[in-house]
Protein backbone atom coordinates (compact mmCIF):
# COMPACT_ATOMS: atom_id res chain seq x y z
CA UNK A 1 0.00 0.00 0.00
CA UNK A 2 3.01 2.25 0.44
CA UNK A 3 3.64 2.36 -3.48
CA UNK A 4 0.16 3.70 -4.53
CA UNK A 5 0.36 6.14 -1.25
CA UNK A 6 4.05 7.98 -3.36
CA UNK A 7 2.29 8.16 -6.42
CA UNK A 8 -0.50 9.70 -5.00
CA UNK A 9 1.12 12.10 -3.67
CA UNK A 10 4.17 12.92 -6.21
CA UNK A 11 1.07 13.79 -7.97
CA UNK A 12 0.50 17.31 -7.60
CA UNK A 13 4.09 18.23 -7.88
CA UNK A 14 4.30 17.47 -11.40
CA UNK A 15 1.11 19.64 -12.22
CA UNK A 16 2.51 22.70 -9.95
CA UNK A 17 6.01 22.33 -11.79
CA UNK A 18 3.82 22.34 -15.62
CA UNK A 19 1.89 25.13 -14.21
CA UNK A 20 4.82 27.16 -13.15
CA UNK A 21 6.65 26.31 -16.89
CA UNK A 22 3.60 27.37 -18.25
CA UNK A 23 3.41 31.04 -16.13
CA UNK A 24 7.31 31.48 -16.88
CA UNK A 25 6.76 30.85 -20.95
CA UNK A 26 3.96 33.72 -20.15
CA UNK A 27 6.41 36.11 -18.81
CA UNK A 28 8.64 35.76 -21.64
CA UNK A 29 5.94 36.53 -24.24
CA UNK A 30 4.63 39.60 -22.48
CA UNK A 31 8.56 40.70 -21.57
CA UNK A 32 9.31 40.11 -24.95
CA UNK A 33 6.38 42.38 -25.96
CA UNK A 34 6.88 45.06 -24.09
CA UNK A 35 10.56 45.49 -25.15
CA UNK A 36 9.41 45.79 -28.77
CA UNK A 37 6.78 48.44 -27.63
CA UNK A 38 9.20 50.27 -25.78
CA UNK A 39 11.73 49.91 -28.93
CA UNK A 40 8.96 51.29 -31.30
CA UNK A 41 8.51 54.01 -28.89
CA UNK A 42 12.29 55.23 -28.69
CA UNK A 43 12.08 54.70 -32.91
CA UNK A 44 9.71 57.40 -33.01
CA UNK A 45 10.87 59.53 -30.67
CA UNK A 46 14.44 59.34 -32.21
CA UNK A 47 13.06 59.92 -35.27
CA UNK A 48 11.20 63.15 -34.23
CA UNK A 49 14.39 64.44 -32.94
CA UNK A 50 16.44 64.04 -35.33
CA UNK A 51 14.18 65.15 -38.52
CA UNK A 52 11.12 66.40 -36.75
CA UNK A 53 12.53 69.83 -36.64
CA UNK A 54 13.69 69.50 -40.20
CA UNK A 55 10.59 68.93 -41.31
CA UNK A 56 8.59 71.30 -39.45
CA UNK A 57 11.24 73.84 -41.13
CA UNK A 58 11.68 71.92 -45.01
CA UNK A 59 8.66 74.37 -46.18
CA UNK A 60 10.68 77.79 -45.49
CA UNK A 61 12.74 79.36 -47.76
CA UNK A 62 16.04 80.65 -46.38
CA UNK A 63 18.94 83.37 -47.44
CA UNK A 64 22.04 83.69 -45.98
CA UNK A 65 22.84 87.24 -44.84
CA UNK A 66 26.50 88.03 -47.08
CA UNK A 67 28.84 91.66 -47.18
CA UNK A 68 28.82 92.96 -50.69
CA UNK A 69 28.11 95.94 -51.93
CA UNK A 70 24.97 97.86 -52.81
CA UNK A 71 23.45 100.71 -54.89
CA UNK A 72 19.88 102.22 -55.71
CA UNK A 73 20.09 103.59 -59.12
CA UNK A 74 17.45 105.01 -61.92
CA UNK A 75 18.47 103.58 -65.34
CA UNK A 76 18.21 104.99 -68.67
CA UNK A 77 19.67 105.02 -72.72
CA UNK A 78 21.30 107.86 -73.70
CA UNK A 79 23.42 108.87 -76.91
CA UNK A 80 26.87 110.78 -76.84
CA UNK A 81 27.63 114.05 -78.20
CA UNK A 82 30.58 116.18 -78.27
CA UNK A 83 30.34 118.31 -75.21
CA UNK A 84 32.13 121.02 -77.77
CA UNK A 85 31.27 121.42 -81.60
CA UNK A 86 30.80 124.12 -84.53
CA UNK A 87 28.84 123.44 -87.46
CA UNK A 88 31.39 125.12 -90.34
CA UNK A 89 29.18 126.69 -92.95
CA UNK A 90 29.82 129.45 -95.81
CA UNK A 91 28.77 133.08 -95.35
CA UNK A 92 29.14 133.50 -99.19
CA UNK A 93 27.73 131.70 -102.56
CA UNK A 94 30.35 130.07 -104.90
CA UNK A 95 31.85 126.88 -105.90
CA UNK A 96 33.65 124.84 -103.51
CA UNK A 97 36.98 125.28 -105.17
CA UNK A 98 39.21 123.46 -102.51
CA UNK A 99 38.60 121.31 -99.23
CA UNK A 100 41.87 120.78 -97.15
CA UNK A 101 40.69 118.38 -94.85
CA UNK A 102 38.96 114.95 -95.05
CA UNK A 103 36.39 113.97 -92.14
CA UNK A 104 38.46 112.34 -88.52
CA UNK A 105 41.39 115.05 -89.16
CA UNK A 106 42.80 117.07 -86.19
CA UNK A 107 42.64 120.65 -86.94
CA UNK A 108 43.79 123.67 -84.91
CA UNK A 109 41.85 126.60 -84.53
CA UNK A 110 42.65 129.07 -87.68
CA UNK A 111 43.51 126.22 -89.94
CA UNK A 112 42.28 127.02 -93.75
CA UNK A 113 39.57 124.19 -93.86
CA UNK A 114 38.41 125.12 -97.26
CA UNK A 115 38.31 127.93 -100.26
CA UNK A 116 35.06 129.04 -102.24
CA UNK A 117 36.22 130.22 -106.20
CA UNK A 118 36.82 134.12 -105.35
CA UNK A 119 36.70 135.37 -108.78
CA UNK A 120 33.28 137.59 -108.62
CA UNK A 121 34.25 138.75 -105.45
CA UNK A 122 37.84 139.55 -105.94
CA UNK A 123 36.39 141.29 -108.95
CA UNK A 124 34.04 143.46 -107.22
CA UNK A 125 37.31 144.23 -104.71
CA UNK A 126 38.91 145.36 -107.63
CA UNK A 127 36.18 147.81 -109.05
CA UNK A 128 35.55 149.79 -105.72
CA UNK A 129 39.19 150.45 -105.20
CA UNK A 130 39.38 151.08 -109.13
CA UNK A 131 36.13 153.55 -107.88
CA UNK A 132 38.11 154.59 -104.80
CA UNK A 133 41.17 156.21 -107.09
CA UNK A 134 38.64 157.81 -109.35
CA UNK A 135 36.96 159.51 -106.18
CA UNK A 136 40.18 160.50 -105.02
CA UNK A 137 41.01 162.45 -108.22
CA UNK A 138 37.57 164.54 -108.33
CA UNK A 139 38.37 165.04 -104.62
CA UNK A 140 41.72 167.03 -105.75
CA UNK A 141 39.96 168.65 -108.42
CA UNK A 142 37.44 169.80 -106.51
CA UNK A 143 39.51 171.12 -103.48
CA UNK A 144 41.65 173.19 -106.37
CA UNK A 145 38.30 174.56 -107.35
CA UNK A 146 37.13 175.34 -103.70
CA UNK A 147 40.88 177.08 -103.83
CA UNK A 148 40.85 179.03 -106.73
CA UNK A 149 37.50 180.09 -105.39
CA UNK A 150 38.63 181.51 -102.16
CA UNK A 151 41.16 183.55 -103.37
CA UNK A 152 38.69 184.80 -106.40
CA UNK A 153 36.66 185.56 -102.97
CA UNK A 154 39.39 187.46 -101.05
CA UNK A 155 40.13 189.42 -103.91
CA UNK A 156 36.68 190.73 -104.46
CA UNK A 157 36.71 191.78 -100.56
CA UNK A 158 39.53 193.68 -100.98
CA UNK A 159 38.33 195.76 -104.11
CA UNK A 160 34.84 196.46 -102.30
CA UNK A 161 36.72 197.89 -99.67
CA UNK A 162 37.97 200.16 -102.31
CA UNK A 163 34.88 200.66 -104.30
CA UNK A 164 36.81 199.39 -107.32
CA UNK A 165 34.65 196.31 -108.35
CA UNK A 166 30.37 196.11 -108.01
CA UNK A 167 28.51 194.07 -105.47
CA UNK A 168 27.73 191.59 -108.51
CA UNK A 169 30.76 190.64 -108.42
CA UNK A 170 31.57 189.84 -104.89
CA UNK A 171 28.11 187.61 -104.99
CA UNK A 172 29.18 185.49 -107.83
CA UNK A 173 32.56 185.45 -106.08
CA UNK A 174 31.01 183.94 -102.90
CA UNK A 175 28.47 181.96 -104.95
CA UNK A 176 31.53 180.35 -106.76
CA UNK A 177 33.31 179.50 -103.22
CA UNK A 178 30.38 178.15 -101.38
CA UNK A 179 29.45 175.86 -104.82
CA UNK A 180 33.48 174.60 -104.88
CA UNK A 181 32.79 173.77 -101.22
CA UNK A 182 29.64 171.90 -101.44
CA UNK A 183 31.26 169.71 -103.95
CA UNK A 184 34.22 168.81 -102.16
CA UNK A 185 31.87 167.57 -99.57
CA UNK A 186 30.06 165.72 -102.22
CA UNK A 187 33.09 163.69 -103.18
CA UNK A 188 34.30 162.86 -99.71
CA UNK A 189 30.90 161.59 -99.15
CA UNK A 190 30.97 159.37 -102.30
CA UNK A 191 34.80 158.35 -101.51
CA UNK A 192 33.11 157.16 -97.76
CA UNK A 193 30.31 155.14 -99.41
CA UNK A 194 32.74 153.33 -101.70
CA UNK A 195 35.01 152.41 -99.02
CA UNK A 196 32.33 151.01 -96.63
CA UNK A 197 31.26 148.81 -100.00
CA UNK A 198 34.73 148.29 -100.47
CA UNK A 199 35.07 146.53 -96.81
CA UNK A 200 32.02 144.68 -97.07
CA UNK A 201 33.31 143.53 -100.52
CA UNK A 202 36.59 142.85 -99.16
CA UNK A 203 35.29 140.64 -96.01
CA UNK A 204 33.30 138.77 -98.74
CA UNK A 205 36.77 137.89 -100.53
CA UNK A 206 38.04 137.10 -96.95
CA UNK A 207 34.70 134.73 -96.43
CA UNK A 208 35.92 132.50 -99.43
CA UNK A 209 38.58 130.73 -97.09
CA UNK A 210 37.00 129.20 -94.68
CA UNK A 211 38.81 128.95 -91.37
CA UNK A 212 38.77 126.56 -88.22
CA UNK A 213 37.15 128.49 -85.54
CA UNK A 214 37.92 125.57 -82.26
CA UNK A 215 40.08 123.32 -82.21
CA UNK A 216 39.05 119.57 -82.92
CA UNK A 217 38.24 116.86 -85.31
CA UNK A 218 36.31 117.22 -88.05
CA UNK A 219 32.93 114.56 -87.83
CA UNK A 220 31.33 115.32 -90.47
CA UNK A 221 31.59 116.75 -94.32
CA UNK A 222 28.17 117.45 -95.88
CA UNK A 223 29.67 119.57 -98.78
CA UNK A 224 31.62 117.85 -101.32
CA UNK A 225 34.67 119.92 -103.83
CA UNK A 226 32.88 121.72 -106.82
CA UNK A 227 29.85 121.42 -105.45
CA UNK A 228 27.84 124.94 -105.39
CA UNK A 229 26.75 126.46 -102.95
CA UNK A 230 24.29 128.91 -102.07
CA UNK A 231 24.18 131.25 -99.17
CA UNK A 232 21.46 133.88 -100.09
CA UNK A 233 18.82 132.60 -98.05
CA UNK A 234 21.23 130.42 -95.15
CA UNK A 235 24.51 129.78 -94.65
CA UNK A 236 25.67 126.04 -95.99
CA UNK A 237 27.16 123.54 -93.85
CA UNK A 238 30.11 122.36 -94.87
CA UNK A 239 31.74 120.62 -92.21
CA UNK A 240 31.43 119.96 -88.36
CA UNK A 241 33.95 120.13 -86.04
CA UNK A 242 33.76 118.55 -82.37
CA UNK A 243 36.41 118.50 -78.89
CA UNK A 244 36.02 114.88 -78.49
CA UNK A 245 38.12 115.40 -75.45
CA UNK A 246 35.26 115.85 -73.42
CA UNK A 247 31.34 114.60 -74.57
CA UNK A 248 27.85 114.78 -73.15
CA UNK A 249 25.53 112.36 -72.46
CA UNK A 250 21.90 112.85 -73.44
CA UNK A 251 20.06 109.90 -71.71
CA UNK A 252 15.97 110.17 -71.73
CA UNK A 253 14.75 109.44 -68.16
CA UNK A 254 10.92 108.45 -68.13
CA UNK A 255 8.88 111.44 -65.60
CA UNK A 256 8.00 109.16 -63.41
CA UNK A 257 12.11 109.14 -62.36
CA UNK A 258 12.59 112.53 -62.97
CA UNK A 259 11.97 113.78 -59.10
CA UNK A 260 14.71 110.98 -58.21
CA UNK A 261 17.52 112.94 -60.33
CA UNK A 262 19.61 115.83 -58.52
CA UNK A 263 21.95 117.82 -60.12
CA UNK A 264 25.52 116.59 -59.20
CA UNK A 265 24.73 113.39 -58.17
CA UNK A 266 26.95 110.47 -59.46
CA UNK A 267 26.09 108.72 -62.72
CA UNK A 268 28.18 106.02 -64.40
CA UNK A 269 27.06 104.43 -68.40
CA UNK A 270 28.18 101.57 -70.31
CA UNK A 271 28.27 101.12 -73.93
CA UNK A 272 27.87 98.39 -76.59
CA UNK A 273 30.55 96.17 -76.87
CA UNK A 274 32.47 98.15 -74.47
CA UNK A 275 33.19 95.35 -72.54
CA UNK A 276 31.33 96.84 -69.27
CA UNK A 277 33.92 99.15 -68.99
CA UNK A 278 32.54 102.37 -66.91
CA UNK A 279 32.33 105.76 -67.55
CA UNK A 280 31.93 107.97 -64.80
CA UNK A 281 30.50 112.09 -64.65
CA UNK A 282 28.22 113.93 -62.33
CA UNK A 283 24.33 114.96 -63.39
CA UNK A 284 24.83 118.37 -64.90
CA UNK A 285 21.61 119.68 -66.22
CA UNK A 286 17.47 118.45 -66.14
CA UNK A 287 16.44 120.59 -69.35
CA UNK A 288 12.76 121.63 -68.06
CA UNK A 289 11.21 121.24 -71.62
CA UNK A 290 10.16 117.22 -72.39
CA UNK A 291 10.35 115.03 -75.14
CA UNK A 292 7.08 113.33 -75.91
CA UNK A 293 7.80 109.81 -77.61
CA UNK A 294 4.56 107.43 -78.56
CA UNK A 295 2.59 109.37 -75.79
CA UNK A 296 5.54 108.39 -73.54
CA UNK A 297 6.93 112.00 -71.41
CA UNK A 298 10.77 111.56 -71.47
CA UNK A 299 13.21 114.45 -70.10
CA UNK A 300 16.62 114.99 -70.83
CA UNK A 301 19.18 114.57 -68.40
CA UNK A 302 22.71 115.88 -69.38
CA UNK A 303 26.31 115.13 -67.93
CA UNK A 304 29.72 115.33 -69.34
CA UNK A 305 32.55 112.20 -69.29
CA UNK A 306 36.13 112.96 -69.95
CA UNK A 307 37.39 111.50 -73.32
CA UNK A 308 40.77 111.35 -73.29
CA UNK A 309 41.69 108.56 -75.19
CA UNK A 310 38.68 109.09 -77.08
CA UNK A 311 37.10 105.41 -77.23
CA UNK A 312 34.07 107.29 -77.07
CA UNK A 313 31.77 108.53 -80.51
CA UNK A 314 29.65 110.59 -81.14
CA UNK A 315 25.69 108.75 -81.48
CA UNK A 316 27.06 105.78 -79.48
CA UNK A 317 24.60 104.28 -77.79
CA UNK A 318 24.69 104.80 -73.48
CA UNK A 319 22.89 102.14 -70.75
CA UNK A 320 23.04 104.80 -67.83
CA UNK A 321 22.76 104.05 -64.21
CA UNK A 322 22.04 107.46 -62.07
CA UNK A 323 23.21 106.52 -58.45
CA UNK A 324 20.56 107.04 -56.03
CA UNK A 325 22.38 105.92 -53.05
CA UNK A 326 24.64 103.16 -52.20
CA UNK A 327 26.90 100.73 -49.58
CA UNK A 328 30.39 99.53 -49.76
CA UNK A 329 30.74 96.51 -47.72
CA UNK A 330 27.47 95.99 -46.00
CA UNK A 331 25.47 93.19 -44.59
CA UNK A 332 22.86 92.31 -47.43
CA UNK A 333 19.74 90.22 -47.36
CA UNK A 334 17.11 89.86 -50.39
CA UNK A 335 14.25 92.50 -49.81
CA UNK A 336 11.75 89.65 -49.89
CA UNK A 337 13.05 89.42 -46.12
CA UNK A 338 11.97 92.35 -44.69
CA UNK A 339 8.90 92.78 -42.74
CA UNK A 340 7.06 96.13 -41.60
CA UNK A 341 7.28 96.68 -37.86
CA UNK A 342 3.94 96.40 -36.10
CA UNK A 343 2.91 99.76 -34.38
CA UNK A 344 1.87 100.24 -30.91
CA UNK A 345 -1.41 98.97 -29.79
CA UNK A 346 -1.04 96.61 -33.14
CA UNK A 347 -0.40 92.74 -33.02
CA UNK A 348 2.07 91.70 -35.61
CA UNK A 349 1.19 89.34 -37.93
CA UNK A 350 1.78 86.15 -38.80
CA UNK A 351 5.56 84.78 -39.18
CA UNK A 352 5.77 85.19 -42.90
CA UNK A 353 8.25 86.81 -45.59
CA UNK A 354 7.25 89.55 -47.94
CA UNK A 355 4.43 90.26 -45.54
CA UNK A 356 3.88 94.30 -46.99
CA UNK A 357 1.10 96.22 -47.99
CA UNK A 358 -0.05 95.38 -51.15
CA UNK A 359 0.95 98.19 -53.89
CA UNK A 360 3.64 99.70 -51.84
CA UNK A 361 7.21 99.90 -52.94
CA UNK A 362 9.34 98.43 -50.06
CA UNK A 363 12.16 100.91 -50.41
CA UNK A 364 8.98 103.48 -49.94
CA UNK A 365 7.77 101.24 -46.54
CA UNK A 366 11.49 101.06 -44.77
CA UNK A 367 12.08 104.33 -45.86
CA UNK A 368 11.89 105.23 -41.98
CA UNK A 369 15.09 102.04 -41.53
CA UNK A 370 13.39 99.65 -39.40
CA UNK A 371 11.88 96.37 -40.38
CA UNK A 372 11.53 92.67 -39.17
CA UNK A 373 13.32 89.70 -40.59
CA UNK A 374 13.05 86.20 -39.34
CA UNK A 375 15.92 84.35 -38.78
CA UNK A 376 16.58 80.77 -38.45
CA UNK A 377 18.59 79.32 -35.60
CA UNK A 378 21.13 76.93 -35.71
CA UNK A 379 18.49 74.40 -33.45
CA UNK A 380 15.74 74.96 -36.54
CA UNK A 381 13.86 77.65 -34.39
CA UNK A 382 12.86 80.76 -36.05
CA UNK A 383 12.85 83.91 -34.17
CA UNK A 384 11.55 87.58 -35.26
CA UNK A 385 14.04 90.13 -34.72
CA UNK A 386 14.41 94.13 -35.50
CA UNK A 387 17.16 95.68 -37.66
CA UNK A 388 17.86 98.91 -39.10
CA UNK A 389 17.42 99.30 -42.95
CA UNK A 390 20.06 101.32 -45.16
CA UNK A 391 20.21 101.17 -48.98
CA UNK A 392 17.70 99.38 -50.96
CA UNK A 393 16.99 98.75 -54.31
CA UNK A 394 14.74 96.33 -56.02
CA UNK A 395 16.21 93.07 -55.07
CA UNK A 396 18.40 93.81 -51.64
CA UNK A 397 18.01 95.81 -48.82
CA UNK A 398 21.70 96.77 -46.61
CA UNK A 399 21.23 95.87 -42.90
CA UNK A 400 22.61 98.06 -41.03
CA UNK A 401 22.67 96.61 -37.82
CA UNK A 402 20.59 93.62 -36.01
CA UNK A 403 22.06 90.80 -38.21
CA UNK A 404 25.38 89.35 -38.80
CA UNK A 405 26.86 87.67 -42.10
CA UNK A 406 26.31 84.24 -41.95
CA UNK A 407 22.92 84.39 -40.13
CA UNK A 408 19.80 82.92 -42.55
CA UNK A 409 16.86 84.46 -42.60
CA UNK A 410 13.32 83.36 -44.16
CA UNK A 411 12.92 84.66 -47.35
CA UNK A 412 9.21 82.67 -47.92
CA UNK A 413 7.91 79.59 -48.37
CA UNK A 414 7.31 76.52 -50.57
CA UNK A 415 4.33 75.20 -52.26
CA UNK A 416 2.88 72.28 -50.50
CA UNK A 417 4.16 70.06 -52.76
CA UNK A 418 7.48 71.02 -53.06
CA UNK A 419 7.60 70.84 -49.15
CA UNK A 420 5.87 67.17 -49.46
CA UNK A 421 8.54 66.62 -51.13
CA UNK A 422 11.27 68.11 -49.48
CA UNK A 423 10.11 66.14 -46.34
CA UNK A 424 10.58 63.03 -48.09
CA UNK A 425 13.73 63.48 -49.02
CA UNK A 426 14.66 64.41 -45.69
CA UNK A 427 13.45 61.56 -44.61
CA UNK A 428 14.76 58.82 -47.03
CA UNK A 429 18.40 60.56 -47.03
CA UNK A 430 19.59 59.44 -43.85
CA UNK A 431 17.81 55.79 -43.82
CA UNK A 432 19.74 55.05 -46.80
CA UNK A 433 22.98 56.65 -45.33
CA UNK A 434 22.72 54.32 -42.37
CA UNK A 435 22.17 51.53 -44.89
CA UNK A 436 24.78 52.12 -46.76
CA UNK A 437 22.96 52.09 -49.90
CA UNK A 438 22.54 55.14 -52.48
CA UNK A 439 20.61 58.34 -51.54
Amino acid sequence: MEAPVAAAIRLPESSQQRAQARWSRFGRYALALVACVLLAAGGTYAWRAWFGQSAANVALLTAVAQRGNLEDSITATGTLQPKDFVDVGTQVSGQLKKLHVEVGAVVTAGQLLAEIDPSVYQAKVDGDRAQLLNQKSQLADKQAQLALAELQLTRQKNLMRENATTADALQSAEAAWQSAQAQVGSIRAQMQQTESTLRGDEANLGYTKIYAPIAGTVVSQAAKQGQTLNANQQAPIVMRIADLSTMTVQAQVSEADVPKLRVGMDVYFTTLGGDNRRFYGKLRQIPPTPTVVNNVVLYDALFDVANPDQVLMTQMTAQVFFVASSAKDAVLVPLAALRPVASKGRARGPRGAGERASGIDARTQFAGGAALVSVLGADGSVADREVKVGVMNRVSAQIVSGLEPGEKVVIGTRAPAAAAKAQTGSALVPSAAKGGGRP
